[in-house]
């Protein structure tokens, strides 16, 4: 099956000169980084089909993305930004190669590391930022904060604070594509710490009883909190776990892996049913803004990865080997993305707080909740009649 790839929201105009050179040719072919791993089916092919405009895409994509979690990591310690905070710098290749295989019409659903993802599926920075501050222009108007991003109308259906809690979720979205006889799929996201979760397996037994178009996507940063996956899991195989369950382990941090890894899943999904991808990737800071990050871990493992795996600097290197630009331009546009963030910060702390009137709105069917605060609390308002 065709699949359509849904333009960036956040790519702006080239420049004249990077123009020049970035459409001086149709397609560039790449090869992923290491070859893909398979579990009862064969795997795609290295090589993958790519364009000068998609490459230059997945840079100032990446970039922005990485750029706003260091920003929400300011914003935090300032404590404009409370409660749990949950950062994916580093695993910014994940978000952006996925957008780059499927549609809008395709869903996702993911736990609460999920800013970047939202940002991917067609969100706002301004949107991201006032629902990190609990702002009435966030996604969530304010009452969801960092774990509970949405986006209905582009397929984004979350964001969730329980762990592994959105697999059943994402395999009821895939029964209902299904059922409506739509040619579309759901990605359902979840880490190496939500692995051996009980309701993973429950769902996944039903995904593959009905054949449904579900793809259960581990992102392995290879720390559940702050415990190893070696000392969780017997196995951490995780793309063999489905048992009789196709699995593919893709380099989560090349966003062409990612990018051909979902195209393949999508295709067997529609036409087989359920498959998981094992997506290695790694996260630069702690497991939330509350963890150091570093007492599990040495600081070389982290200075290494950076060093070696980082997916913008993947990107960055293999627009210059193809002279689609050179490095003051990739550099003038970070300054660009820096100052994109900066003014979408300011806007955000513009937006006032919910206000207290709307505390049950969307939330509970009429009546149900306002009696726990007593009387004083009728005039709550409800959206339902």
């Amino acid at each position: 099956m065709a699949l359509t790839h849904r333009s960036s929201n956040l790519l702006k105009p080239l420049s004249a000169a990077v123009l020049r050179r970035t459409f001086s040719t149709d397609t560039i072919t790449v090869e992923t980084s290491v070859p893909f791993t398979s579990h009862n089916c064969s795997p795609p092919p290295r090589t993958v089909e790519t364009t000068p405009a998609e490459m230059m895409s997945f840079f100032r994509d990446m970039a922005t993305m990485r750029r706003m979690e260091i920003a929400a990591d300011s914003l935090y310690k300032a404590k404009l930004i409370r409660g749990f905070c949950h950062l994916y710098d580093g695993q910014e290749a994940v978000a952006i190669g996925m957008e780059a295989a499927i549609t809008s019409k395709d869903c996702i659903i993911t736990a609460y590391r999920d800013h970047c993802l939202f940002l991917a599926r067609g969100g706002t920075l301004v949107e991201t930022f006032a629902e990190l501050m609990g702002r009435k222009d966030g996604c969530s108007k304010g009452k969801g904060g960092s774990m509970h991003f949405y986006k209905k109308e582009s397929g984004f259906y979350g964001g969730h604070g329980i762990v592994g809690a959105q697999v059943p979720l994402g395999c009821g979205l895939a029964f209902a594509q299904k059922y409506s006889k739509e040619e579309h799929v759901t990605f359902a996201m979840y880490g190496d710490g939500a692995a051996n979760q009980g309701q993973l397996f429950e769902a996944l037994n039903m995904a593959a009883l009905w054949d449904l178009p579900a793809i259960l996507v581990c992102e392995n940063n290879h720390y559940g909190m702050g415990t190893a996956e070696w000392r969780a899991a017997k196995s951490y195989a995780y793309y063999k776990r489905g048992d009789y369950v196709p699995g593919l382990k893709v380099d989560g941090m090349d966003a062409f892996a990612v990018k051909q890894a979902c195209k393949f899943a999508k295709e067997h999904a529609l036409k087989n049913g359920p498959i998981i991808l094992e997506m290695d990737t790694y996260r630069y800071h702690g497991h939330s803004m509350s963890d150091p990050g570093s007492t599990y871990r040495k600081r070389d493992e982290v200075t290494g990865v950076r060093q070696e795996r980082d997916p913008l600097e993947r990107i960055r290197k293999l627009i210059l080997s193809h002279d689609l630009a050179t490095e003051k331009e990739l550099k003038d546009t970070e300054k660009e993305i820096r100052k994109e963030v900066d003014e979408a910060i300011a806007k955000a702390k513009e937006s006032p707080m919910p206000d207290p009137s709307e505390l049950f709105d969307n939330v509970y069917v009429k009546g149900f909740g306002v009696e726990v605060f007593g009387a004083d609390r009728k005039e709550v308002k409800s959206v339902l009649p």
